[in-house]
């Protein structure tokens, strides 16, 4: 048995990094104290929130899985998460979900606590627990929240189990957890430290799935390395589902999923949020893990970005394609417009965006019309087969996006560009044929065209660079499009590169030297 400490921090999954900032950094008043790429998805960001020195039992942690499939609450999961405040400060945040907009359950007595129920943006119950234990933490000072209101810390979670007796015992000879209370089908435990785990009998509820609006894990607290090794070891003797220790930088950890399924990591208190910044600028920069150090600025620029409370943001709109910007540190001006190949995301073609012009704001879409569980731009009925009223349909909406996102956004629409890779190439090729006047200077990377008609569009002063991979099956398609796109007065050409229908380090170099093409014409 552990020293129990009780939680480390409990880790949440989140659809909208910019919503999930504004609750938990504005509206609750947590300190952001760290910000990284994923340990094991670079391409993750991964949000830390705590106290004001980040301290283990204060910790919130975000998997920002940017608009993300949605998750569902059921047994061997964790149905809430509660924070410490003071008993007399109820009224107060009361008051405050009451200005802000944000909807409030009760307050409500849960094992003699007063307890206010939130919701999160992305529907997590959080709720706001009246106690006088931690009366030592060290609350983070935020704008319109008196220190005395200040969430304190972590007061604990509800986990559903369909084996309630079995995770208890769990959580008591591993964790250290002690059983105080039962109400109803809640058995309430509590740590030496005074946090509390309730084990809620799930028997019949429905089954959950992992996605966004979901607690991903408990982490409970380690003293040490010792003490990690010593429970990593009498996990293994039962035979239990545990991994290996990790090296998570701020903490070392290991997971195990306890007999409910509930997955359960164990992290050390050291080293801790400072080890890498001074308590002062705790989460202001982004940390990058070395493992991907060698891809730092590709990762940069693939991450969602995000802005503190009071600061200027992107504010997004509700349009046809879920779309993403990244905007650099010195913006020229230019946008370059992206559209993935099959398979591809919103963020695929950033790094070679970037690449190509390190000062454009880059805004990349994501397709709609999945086939095998994958994001294209329009289905297809066999290999060289396309539905083309799926590509008439979707021009539209491609159209209608452009429409708005140059409304919405005031987009100059002489400083816009396009690049395409394969699905996304031969989708952006038929759309700005039927809808010509969202045109501009693309780069089409392995297209190929795919409609039997081509329209009749005029594309004067348009200017369309085809790349065709020199071993790509496909070559010669690139070809039959400008041919296509010559018809309609554009000026095209085909490029061949060293490469096969996939993209490489020509396809950079290329892209380089379209974007400087774009600056001679005054674009950028």
């Amino acid at each position: 048995m552990t020293s129990a400490l009780g939680i480390h921090h409990i880790t949440m999954i989140t659809r909208k990094v910019q919503a999930n900032v504004d609750f938990y950094a504005g509206f609750l008043g947590l300190r952001l104290v760290k910000r990284t790429a994923g340990f094991e998805d670079a391409m993750q960001l991964h949000l830390l929130y705590g106290d004001e020195q980040g301290s283990p039992g204060s910790l919130l942690t975000f998997l920002v899985w940017e608009d993300g499939g949605q998750g569902r609450v059921g047994f061997g999961q964790t149905l809430e998460v509660s924070l410490a405040i003071d008993p007399a400060s109820i009224g107060f945040w009361l008051t405050r979900a009451l200005q802000a907009g944000v909807r409030t359950e009760g307050p409500t007595d849960e094992f003699g606590e007063p307890v206010i129920r939130l919701k999160d943006p992305d529907g997590i119950i959080v709720k706001l627990v009246g106690t006088h234990a931690f009366s030592d933490a060290a609350p983070h000072a935020a704008p319109g929240i008196p220190l005395e209101h200040a969430v304190r810390r972590i007061r604990g979670a509800t986990m559903l189990s369909e084996v309630p007796e079995e995770t208890e015992s769990f959580l008591a000879s591993h964790f250290g957890y002690v059983r105080l209370d039962q109400s109803g089908s809640t058995r309430r435990m509590a740590s030496a430290s005074g946090d509390i785990i309730d084990v809620r009998d799930a028997a019949g509820f429905w089954s959950s799935a992992p996605g966004t609006g979901t607690v991903d894990h408990i982490a409970f607290r380690a003293k040490d390395m010792d003490e990690l090794n010593q429970t990593l070891a009498a996990l293994k003797s039962l035979n239990s589902s545990t991994t290996n220790a990790h090296d998570r930088k701020y903490f070392e950890s290991l997971y195990v999923r306890e007999p409910g399924d509930v997955l359960i990591e164990m992290a050390t208190d050291a080293p801790g949020m400072t080890v890498d910044e001074p308590l002062e600028k705790l989460g202001q920069d982004l940390f990058i893990p070395p493992l991907f150090m060698r891809d730092e600025e590709d990762v940069r620029v693939a991450l969602p970005q995000f802005s503190m409370p009071g600061e200027e943001r992107v504010i997004y709109r509700d349009l046809p394609f879920v779309h993403r910007f990244y905007t650099p540190a010195e913006p020229d001006g230019s946008v370059i417009i992206l559209l993935h190949g099959s398979g591809g995301s919103e963020t695929s073609l950033m790094s070679l965006a970037h690449k190509a012009n390190p000062r454009a704001t880059l805004l990349g879409l994501r397709g709609r019309s999945t086939e095998e569980d994958i994001a294209r731009w329009f289905r297809r009925f066999a290999d060289l087969h396309f539905d083309e009223k799926d590509i008439a349909s979707e021009a539209e909406a491609f159209a209608a996006f452009m429409e708005e996102a140059i409304q919405a956004y005031r987009l100059d629409r002489d400083k816009l560009s396009f690049i395409g890779h394969s699905n996304g190439a031969n989708f952006l090729a038929a759309s700005l044929s039927l809808y010509p006047e969202f045109a501009a200077d693309a780069l089409l990377l392995r297209p190929m065209p795919v409609l039997t008609h081509w329209p009749d569009a005029d594309l004067s002063g348009k200017r369309f660079t085809l790349a065709a991979g020199e071993t790509d099956r496909r070559r010669e398609k690139a070809s039959t499009l400008r041919e296509h796109l010559l018809a309609n007065r554009a000026d095209a050409d085909v490029v061949i590169v060293h490469h096969g229908h996939e993209l490489g380090l020509d396809d950079v170099e290329l892209a380089k030297r379209w974007a400087k093409g774009l600056s001679t014409t005054g674009l950028a």
